[in-house]
């Protein structure tokens, strides 16, 4: 094997060990807790979608089911973790957007038309979106790049691709902030109750 190519090839078999040992010690969970945790995260995912939904629908943003559904894909345990995962999608739309809006622009063609030149202009956007993302070492953001461009560039839309990117990064921003906003509640809700529970329990002699 090349050198070179031997750290990545740790790297990725580390990941992969790590990924099997987080499953494996959800799985352990009795039913129960399962049950327990899978509802507070779906309460998390659907306040903050909810948040993000009316608050889109408040500022003139016609699609707002997209912030809701950045808020349900960046809902995680912890707002440590939502803060990562918002991040990388908030990166990723802008990314997706400037190349997903300059790539159409250019070719000058719509998803009605869909000419050959315009899913070539396509491919190339998503692909260098990625690359981008990877080589700054931006996590998942290189994913909602693509899909990003993939809305911009293949979903049927009346205006110019530069507003439809400017919009989808506002209805982005706006799903991961609700989802930020409920897990920072979350967990201070949280703190203050596993506090309270173990200030009021049995006092060790």
């Amino acid at each position: 094997m090349n050198k070179t190519t031997e750290p990545l090839v740790e790297h990725h078999r580390r990941l992969s060990l790590l990924a099997d040992e987080v499953m494996r010690l959800r799985q352990a969970l009795p039913a129960r807790d399962r049950l327990l945790v899978g509802l507070t995260h779906a309460l998390r995912a659907v306040l903050a979608a909810s948040l993000g939904y009316f608050a889109a629908l408040e500022l003139g943003l016609g699609q707002g089911f997209w912030a809701a559904i950045t808020a349900i894909s960046v809902s995680q345990a912890n707002y440590v973790e939502v803060r990562n995962s918002s991040r990388d999608q908030f990166i990723g739309a802008i990314i997706g957007g400037l190349i997903g809006g300059l790539a159409g622009g250019l070719d000058g063609l719509d998803v009605a038309t869909f000419g050959h030149y315009h899913y070539v202009a396509y491919v190339l956007a998503v692909i260098v979106g990625m690359m981008l993302c990877s080589a700054f070492n931006l996590g998942a953001a290189g994913r909602i790049s693509g899909t990003t461009t993939t809305i911009i560039m293949l979903v049927p839309h009346s205006g110019a691709f530069w507003q439809i990117a400017l919009f989808r990064l506002g209805e982005v921003t706006l799903g991961a902030t609700a989802a930020l906003l409920v897990s920072f509640a979350f967990d201070a809700l949280e703190r203050r109750f596993f506090t309270t529970h173990s200030s009021t329990g049995p006092s060790s002699t």
